[in-house]
């Protein structure tokens, strides 16, 4: 079902609204009004059908320093990735691991790196940023991304832009990232829809645009 949703905002506060259930919130600071938004419902993740020969996984953050600190991560996110890491392990796609160069070494065991996996050092949210990353994709006759990871309002976000100025389609499974709260997991859904280009419909596969999923809705064939 489809959800409504409604924003309110002030300066350093935002509170999101969720079918008029309202959330306990401190004062404003400074005594300014708060402003009310609506905003587009994240829609329902989409089955999509994946070719493993021009499809690659992009693994971001699943990193002890990061998740063990987030609820959301250990609880809900890796619990998803896990089995999805070893089907997509099986299907025979090309799996990329991107973190800061001091996590590199403690990724969660449960979706570490293997052997012949990337591993992209990065310097920015954007995993394409100053990297060998789309060098390395386009060598191998890749077109379409998975991305999974820490958090789906930053480096997910980011990284999902990056691949779509490179001219890939990203698939994003909604159970496989996350951020900090519902509101900013909320408007990360909607950032990586209305980036590059716009797929706010989620059209399953639209070129160089954002689909949500989940994994239990994506097939390798």
């Amino acid at each position: 079902m489809m959800l409504s949703r409604t924003v309110l905002a002030t300066s350093g506060l935002t509170l999101a609204l969720f079918c008029g259930a309202t959330q306990a919130q401190p004062a404003a600071q400074g005594g300014k009004p708060m402003m009310t938004l609506q905003m587009p419902a994240t829609p329902d993740p989409v089955r999509v059908t994946l070719d493993p020969k021009t499809t690659a996984l992009i693994v971001l953050d699943y990193v002890e320093d990061i998740c063990v600190k987030q609820p959301t991560c250990t609880g809900q996110m890796l619990p998803a990735m896990t089995p999805f890491l070893d089907r997509v392990r099986k299907a025979g796609l090309l799996v990329a691991f991107g973190t800061r160069e001091p996590n590199m070494a403690h990724w969660l065991k449960e979706v570490a790196p293997g052997p012949g996996d990337i591993k992209i050092i990065s310097t920015a949210q954007d995993r394409f940023y100053n990297t060998d990353l789309d060098k390395i994709l386009k060598a191998k006759g890749i077109k379409t991304l998975i991305l999974v990871g820490w958090k789906i309002s930053g480096s997910v976000t980011y990284t999902s832009v990056g691949a779509m100025a490179h001219g890939y389609t990203v698939v994003v499974p909604m159970d496989t990232t996350s951020a900090g709260s519902s509101y900013e997991t909320t408007i990360g859904f909607y950032n990586v829809q209305n980036s590059g280009t716009a797929n706010l419909a989620n059209e399953p596969l639209k070129p160089r645009a954002v689909t949500l999923t989940r994994t239990d809705m994506i097939t390798f064939q």
